[in-house]
């Protein structure tokens, strides 16, 4: 089941990454914070760029894994305040025109850092990690 949600949440992500750099640009622009001090456009070309490459590093590399997978969670955890404005801001995008669709859409996130971690068994390979290093003993 684990290698199935995997591949599912890289052919997500590189599905969202290449949204962000061709028909849903705008869209994309909608979610990105005004408090944030960057061009809208550059961020959304630039989180486009890390969707593709965490999609793609989820679907073809073995070796480092859990290491993608944790970076996909944290990936998740830092654009949870463009979709936390665009309720805030009542900004309607990606057929989120109410409120309450927005606000439901929140609860989402969690659930695909969750996903970025149990598919790729990041917390497995972040104790293997932890022990080989001596850095705890038997976790």
């Amino acid at each position: 089941m684990r290698p199935f949600a995997r591949v599912a949440l890289a052919v997500a992500l590189v599905f969202a990454g290449t949204a962000h750099l061709s028909f849903a640009r705008q869209s994309f622009q909608a979610q990105v914070p005004s408090w944030l001090p960057l061009d809208a456009d550059f961020v959304v070309l630039a989180s486009g760029f890390v969707e593709l490459a965490l999609g793609l590093g989820l679907a073809a590399v073995k070796r480092y894994r859990w290491q993608i997978g944790l970076l996909t969670s944290f990936f998740f955890v830092a654009i949870f305040p463009g979709n936390l404005s665009q309720w805030l801001t009542g900004t309607s995008a990606f057929g989120l025109e109410t409120d309450q669709a927005r606000f439901i859409r929140l609860f989402f996130q969690p659930m695909l850092v969750m996903w970025a971690i149990w598919s790729t068994s990041a917390i497995a390979g972040f104790r293997a990690w932890l022990v080989q290093r001596r850095m705890v003993s038997g976790l």
